[in-house]
């Protein structure tokens, strides 16, 4: 049987466009409707009354639901939002921005009034009060993040365990044996948010696994805050030569935070963050990072959900695996250069 997505396809437009030629519900251009109604006759396309209905009672929006919640880097935020609004918009849809922070009942209300056909939803905690309603809500939703349990879920994450693991991995095979972690700030383990935790269980994994010493603290969203906790991680451990940086709000002041305390980047502690590229290529000195693929999540997150509301069969969790790009924070420890060269 032909489809709507069949007709898209062939006339290469959004499925939602066809819809609008279909129902007339939007202004299309005449070459636009000129294509997709040859692709109907080509095809012999002949939608029958579900899909008519269906197309009639869409209205082609998504609501974003991003809970301004304490201690989220809203500039990352800002990035996700950008990135599916520019992926919806290749759908012919518009989003809806919907940021109510009373969780489950929040979201029961949006979801109950916002004319939205379905649902993304960010700031994924591990045991997210806002699951059961998500699993209960006839329209479709997809997380970006995911809780603990995902069954009956869909959702699109960085591997974050893996993404710590990697930082781990890339400073033990340069040499350092003492690595402290600057996580997110304290709110956002309080609320045993996704990202953050898997990011600090995969770093310890990671160093137990390597035999490495670490200490891990939060830092808040001030250069003094993140100063103290840059001291606390030197005093607990006064050998450490690499720090792994999950905290965006925090990148601009780690080098100067390590200089104020005695200690330069890279010369005496070399640095990898868990960011965009954009940020890690900003600071100074650029850092070594493990890539937060905002883009790519954005854009993973809307095709999911139009492939659900268009029918179609989707991963129920789909992770992108970590990218480490090196940079001037990480050179080779001189230790271990000269080990390599008196065993050759």
């Amino acid at each position: 049987m032909v489809t709507i997505a069949d007709v898209a396809r062939h006339a290469g437009v959004a499925p939602s466009t066809v819809s609008y030629v279909l129902t007339g519900k939007r202004s299309i251009s005449a070459d636009t409707k000129s294509r997709v109604r040859e692709s109907i006759r080509a095809l012999g396309y002949h939608p029958h009354a579900g899909e008519r209905a269906l197309s009639a009672s869409r209205s082609n929006v998504i609501g974003l639901v991003l809970p301004l919640r304490a201690g989220l880097h809203l500039p990352v935020m800002m990035r996700f939002v950008t990135a599916a609004v520019t992926s919806a918009r290749r759908h012919d849809m518009d989003v809806l921005l919907m940021t109510a922070e009373d969780g489950a009942p929040g979201l029961r209300r949006a979801a109950d009034n916002a004319q939205a056909d379905g649902f993304l939803v960010l700031d994924v905690e591990m045991d997210d009060e806002r699951v059961p309603v998500l699993r209960e809500l006839a329209k479709p939703s997809v997380l970006i993040g995911h809780p603990a349990a995902t069954k009956g879920l869909t959702c699109v994450d960085l591997d974050f365990e893996a993404a710590g693991a990697k930082c781990v991995d890339h400073l033990a095979d340069l040499g350092h044996r003492s690595i402290g972690f600057l996580g997110a700030p304290s709110a956002v383990y309080r609320r045993n948010t996704g990202f953050a935790h898997r990011a600090m269980a995969g770093f310890s994994a990671a160093a137990m696994r390597r035999g490495i010493a670490t200490t891990a603290m939060p830092a808040e969203e001030d250069y003094e805050s993140v100063l103290r906790s840059v001291q606390a991680l030197i005093r607990a451990h006064p050998a450490m030569t690499a720090l792994v940086v999950h905290n965006d709000a925090a990148l601009g002041w780690v080098s100067s935070c390590l200089r104020a305390s005695g200690r330069k980047v890279p010369g005496d502690v070399a640095v990898v963050a868990i960011c965009p590229d954009e940020i890690a290529e900003q600071v100074s000195p650029p850092l070594t990072s493990v890539r937060l693929p905002v883009d790519e999540l954005g854009r993973h997150a809307v095709e999911l959900l139009v492939g659900k509301l268009e029918g179609r069969a989707v991963p129920p969790l789909l992770l992108l695996p970590p990218r480490l790009s090196r940079r001037i924070s990480t050179p080779e420890l001189a230790s271990a250069r000269y080990g390599a060269a008196s065993s050759g």
